[in-house]
């Protein structure tokens, strides 16, 4: 060993506390800004589908916008490999540094981007390039921030410091949500026309305060020790990717906790919220204030879950997390819905509707071109079924049929919106949640039991992604399967589960999304994944 290096355990334990904070605090800010400008889109996601796909029907005009907030996330493993590999090749330091800044330009674009209205077709197109964009900075920042922590930690803490970073995408949400409800109050009515801007604006104020704080940070020990040796890997994507020895820990990490782990934060702090407001139509502004305090509450178990890890082990905290999430969900929403909009519920249960129709005539409605048209009796039933957040069910008639749609004991032959809307407002189906009926205390409730689901799988898992992987392809090979489960297993869920919604009339049924795969992480986890809080990083 050079006699320029310490052991890392001892440079660890040599290290204030107060310098231990520092990296803590300074890493966790910034990724908490860098979430906030990510998230922002998702908060916003039905004013930017009236500001920037105006020009396709409405159903596809939220889809679309929805499918835009998932480009960020389709790049996001692409972000994993190429800041993944300059991580390791270069350092953690000024590698997630790059990111953040990235991340912060491109986010106060979107504030300054004129609206379909104003450029066409160009809006959407630069939108879209702009959330890239995004996705691939925030593939670099998490695993820069969960290495450069992990790496700073003494082991037998390392699940408790590392998951201040996890807590800092639920802050980051929670953030967001406090701007947009904020720019809400201030703006009025103008919200909608340009208060939206604002929070995306004020990411540039974010963005100078994350890069004085970085600045100010010193390179991870692993890192230099790795550096001081000459044993920096010199192609960390090929090491990590074209050895079956680490390309298998890698596909065990995205099958066996990052696909499972992904969709549960997702159905926790995004979907929940769109099943509010799209499908049980409570108030927008309501449903981010019952989200914030629900976040409030549920953002400690992030860290909770990370200590425990550290006392009983990884693997038993995500997987008892995966197993509620498969076990609970159909109970957690269909409960959320009885409590949320009662009257809906009640009504669905008095005055069932049925569509009956040529399935030939019936569309899956979703067209990330944006030029299909859902012009048959069919869709526009549905189309309005959905809009008006009613649950429905389709049963399929001979070819050539007549669409026919069932209310209750009310028989409907053909589309006519008129009748349509009298039918469903005489069976007692409100056009809004009344906010009288709905039981705040206990959709918080059902929402915190959400995030406490989250949290098991999502605590500990930046410490045991840091443990799975060698010090001199870490960044690389966590990086990828992290954002591969995140970005493309969870980052698609509004958009599937609503898109499956829209086909099928059960408010429920996109739930089997989520479902589905925490079961397959379940089960992949218990056979493949090994334990890892003990792993020696100075030997690993």
């Amino acid at each position: 060993m050079s006699e320029h290096v310490q052991p890392l355990e001892a440079t660890r334990s040599a290290g204030t506390s107060q310098e231990t904070q520092k990296v803590i605090f300074a890493s966790s800010l910034g990724t908490v800004f860098e979430w906030y400008d990510f998230f922002l889109y998702g908060a916003l996601a039905a004013v930017i589908s009236k500001q920037f796909f105006a020009g396709v029907n409405d159903t596809t005009a939220f889809i679309f916008a929805l499918m835009a907030f998932a480009a960020g996330f389709i790049v996001r493993p692409f972000g994993a490999l190429v800041f993944g590999r300059l991580g390791d090749m270069i350092g953690r330091k000024y590698t997630f540094l790059a990111t953040i800044i990235l991340m912060g330009l491109a986010t106060f674009c979107v504030g300054l981007l004129p609206n379909y209205a104003s450029i066409g077709i160009a809006a959407p197109i630069i939108l879209v390039v702009l959330r890239m964009l995004q996705g691939l900075a925030l593939g670099g920042e998490y695993g820069g921030a969960a290495t450069y922590v992990a790496e700073h930690a003494p082991m037998g803490k390392r699940g408790f410091h590392t998951s201040w970073i996890q807590s800092t995408a639920t802050l980051g949400l929670l953030l967001s949500l406090l701007v947009v409800l904020g720019c809400r109050y201030f703006t009025g009515d103008q919200f909608e026309v340009w208060g939206w801007r604002i929070p995306f604006l004020l990411s540039i104020l974010l963005l100078g305060i994350s890069t004085w704080i970085r600045l100010s940070l010193h390179e991870s020990p692993a890192f230099l020790k790795m550096k001081e040796e000459g044993k920096c890997c010199k192609a960390p994507i090929r090491e990590s990717f074209g050895k079956w020895e680490n390309l298998k820990v890698v596909l065990i990490a995205l099958f066996s906790i990052n696909a499972g782990q992904a969709v549960t934060f997702y159905a926790a702090q995004f979907y929940v919220l769109f099943f509010l407001t799209q499908f049980l139509k409570m108030d927008p502004a309501l449903a981010n204030s019952l989200l914030i305090v629900s976040v409030v509450i549920g953002a400690p178990f992030f860290i909770f879950f990370g200590w425990l890890s550290d006392k009983v082990g990884r693997k038993p905290v995500l997987m008892i997390g995966l197993l509620l999430a498969t076990a609970l969900y159909f109970p957690i929403f269909k409960t959320l819905a009885h409590y949320a909009n009662p009257a809906i519920d009640q009504a669905s249960r008095q005055a069932p509707i049925t569509v009956v129709a040529d399935p030939a005539t019936c569309t899956f409605q979703f067209d990330p071109v944006g030029k299909a048209r859902f012009d048959s009796p069919c869709d526009k039933v549905k189309t309005f079924l959905v809009k008006q957040g009613l649950p429905y069910s389709s049963v399929a008639a001979p070819a050539g049929s007549t669409v026919q749609i069932s209310v209750g004991d009310v028989k409907l032959e053909g589309y006519d919106e008129a009748a349509l809307r009298g039918a469903v407002t005489l069976a007692g189906y409100p056009q809004q949640a009344d906010a009288q009926q709905i039981n705040r205390p206990m959709i918080v409730a059902l929402i915190v039991a959400l995030i406490i689901i989250s949290a098991m799988c999502y605590g500990p898992l930046a410490a045991l992604m840091v443990e799975l992987f060698p010090t001199r392809i870490r960044y690389t090979s966590m990086s990828l399967p992290y954002h591969i489960g995140n970005g493309w297993f969870g980052g698609f869920l509004p958009t599937v589960s609503f898109a499956l919604v829209v086909y099928t009339g059960d408010i429920f049924y996109g739930l089997w999304y989520p479902v589905v795969i925490t079961g397959v992480s379940l089960v992949v986890g218990m056979i493949c994944l090994r334990e890892t809080r003990n792993v020696d990083l100075d030997t690993n």
